[in-house]
């Protein structure tokens, strides 16, 4: 408790520093530099292959629709209609990379947790791989991707122990994420981020800024989903950032939400009980197990690195017969560059 009424000193502080400066801050110096004979990141596709994934939901019941074919789906790019040559269902394997939050004075990833999550990574299939990062003030990655299950069954018991003293640098772990995901065996659409946190929103600390991680996550072509143990404490918690970083927006504060992320990516954020929160993650490992795949070249032909909008939707036909439908998938994409 002490922490987080030190946490809402401290956001009140920033927030009336900014409001009486008015200055939006610039770009911190980041703290990873790449040197010149670093891998440059690229996100792998074949030519002008645009992969994404969509996950489609019946909007009154949240039922998964699973029985629909290539003719029921429309994809736009920035407002132009595409031409879908590559359809599917779970028929690629995943690249899922564990993100587990280690700041803060509330633990989100206690015994239950870890059971739940061992359980539900049971689910997925031999040929998935699966990763497992860490962060607070930095980042660590504990295990690499691997299909082997009882690596990362010993790798969930190597997760370092929460330090109530770190703050929950989202900022960092997104960016940090997104560039160990291009490393990633499996195609741009089927690789996902799963966070395990309390926390759902924070202002950048230092390094890459907000904007730097989301444009990373983007590029990645990464799902990202949220997992929250809910408990009391964690919504007061949770509470107070969030209501700090909606005033920070105003005043031009960089600040970054899980939440947003998810949408953007057409992922999504659940949360549970502790000692229920198996239920929430099974809904997820089911969730990514039944979405479509669907794959275009662009018709814009220009290799620009621009960031191009894309929309899915469901043809008029096919929503009378299955009733309103709610598609999550991703809202954008980098296009290459010479």
């Amino acid at each position: 408790m002490k922490r987080l009424a030190a946490m809402l000193v401290s956001v009140i502080l920033i927030l009336s520093l900014y409001a009486s400066s008015r200055v939006v801050p610039q770009t911190r110096e980041r703290t990873v530099t790449q040197s010149k004979t670093d891998k440059v990141d690229t996100v792998k596709v074949d030519v002008d292959l645009v992969v994404l994934d969509a996950l489609v939901l019946q909007k009154k019941t949240a039922r998964v629709v699973g029985n629909l074919k290539q003719g029921d789906f429309v994809v736009m790019e920035d407002g132009v209609r595409q031409q879908i040559t590559h359809f599917g269902q779970d028929t690629q394997p995943l690249s899922v990379l564990l993100l587990v939050d280690r700041g803060g004075c509330l633990d989100p990833f206690g015994e239950q947790v870890r059971a739940a999550t061992l359980a539900a990574l049971a689910r997925l299939k031999p040929q998935d791989e699966v990763a497992l990062m860490a962060y607070s003030d930095r980042v660590e990655l504990v295990q690499g991707f691997v299909r082997d299950r009882k690596q990362i069954e010993d790798a969930l018991g190597r997760v370092p122990r929460a330090d109530e003293e770190a703050d929950h640098c989202l900022n960092r772990a997104f960016y940090d994420a997104a560039r160990y995901m291009v490393e990633a065996g499996n195609p741009v659409g089927r690789r996902v981020i799963i966070v395990i946190t309390g926390v759902t929103s924070n202002f950048d600390c230092e390094g890459p800024s907000s904007k730097e991680a989301a444009h990373a996550i983007y590029e990645s072509g990464s799902v990202v989903c949220g997992l929250i143990p809910s408990s009391a404490g964690q919504r007061m918690e949770n509470g107070i950032v969030g209501m700090g970083t909606r005033i920070g927006r105003i005043f031009k504060v960089p600040t970054i939400s899980i939440n947003q992320l998810a949408e953007e990516t057409g992922g999504e954020v659940l949360d549970d009980k502790p000692e229920t929160l198996d239920r929430a993650f099974n809904t997820l490992i089911d969730h990514l197990r039944t979405r479509y795949q669907l794959g275009f070249v662009s018709s814009n032909k220009k290799r620009d690195g621009t960031t191009r909008k894309l929309k899915v939707e469901i043809t008029p036909t096919t929503k009378k017969s299955q009733g309103e439908l709610v598609v999550k998938t991703r809202r954008t994409y980098i296009a290459p560059k010479s």
